[in-house]
């Protein structure tokens, strides 16, 4: 059972909106930072909470996906919470035939990275916003920081490339202040920018390799650091999700 917190428009909404929370997990705080956003491109705000001692790094973050190192199959991740939640909430709202879409942020835009790689839930736009770490697109890469490991993980990456990721990254996001630092971090950057850059560019090459769809884009948020709502609030997060 997740706790979940709701926004709702005064206007007719178009968008079912699932935020997913930082490393404190104040998914009210992050509802209430989406509200703005919501209002503006007429969304239903859901914001789940994945609060320890159930959900550390391993179950949040990296997703469940790997928590001993060994690839866990669908149906006993956090990642796979995604689908049900979505379902649940256009019923909540009776609005059953509602596209949705997946926004998240530092530590949520980790965990969002294995949703989207592991466990894609047909959202119409997966915004990943300053993360500390990503699935890199990448066969030989170990899961959860890449492909290797999983069953097909060259199908797996080609889906994951498909998919329409918008990479959301503030221009001054570029201190190391809870900054994931295990080797496998480190190897992506040296700051959320850098990684989410770099990201970005393999995917793309990644996509050119493979001879593959690829549904990225990427956007920088001026000024902005590793801020939640100077992100939700840019013209750039309303444009991604439109």
């Amino acid at each position: 059972m997740l706790e979940v917190f709701t926004y709702r428009p005064e206007h007719t909404a178009r968008l079912l909106l699932v935020v997913f929370h930082g490393m404190h997990s104040d998914a009210d705080n992050y509802r209430d930072r989406a509200r703005r956003l919501a209002d503006g491109i007429g969304a239903i705000v859901v914001a789940p909470r994945f609060a320890p001692p159930r959900f550390t790094v391993a179950y949040y973050q990296r997703g469940g996906v790997a928590p001993e190192g060994v690839f866990v199959p669908p149906g006993r991740r956090t990642v796979d919470l995604i689908a049900p939640l979505v379902a649940w909430a256009e019923a909540a709202c009776a609005c059953p035939r509602l596209p949705h879409a997946l926004l998240g942020h530092s530590a949520g835009g980790q965990f969002l990275s294995r949703v989207a790689a592991f466990a894609p839930t047909g959202a119409t736009r997966y915004v990943i916003a300053n993360p500390s770490t990503w699935v890199l697109p990448s066969a030989q890469a170990a899961v959860p920081y890449g492909f290797a490991g999983t069953p097909d993980a060259e199908a797996t990456l080609r889906a994951y490339l498909a998919l329409p990721v918008t990479v959301l990254l503030g221009t001054e996001d570029t201190g190391t202040s809870n900054l994931s630092s295990e080797p496998e971090a480190v190897a992506q950057g040296a700051t959320r920018f850098e990684r989410g850059h770099k990201t970005f560019a393999k995917a793309k090459a990644a996509a050119v390799a493979l001879g593959c769809p690829f549904g990225w884009r990427l956007a920088e948020v001026p000024g902005i650091g590793h801020d939640s709502a100077g992100m939700f609030d840019s013209p750039q997060a309303a444009a991604a999700l439109g």
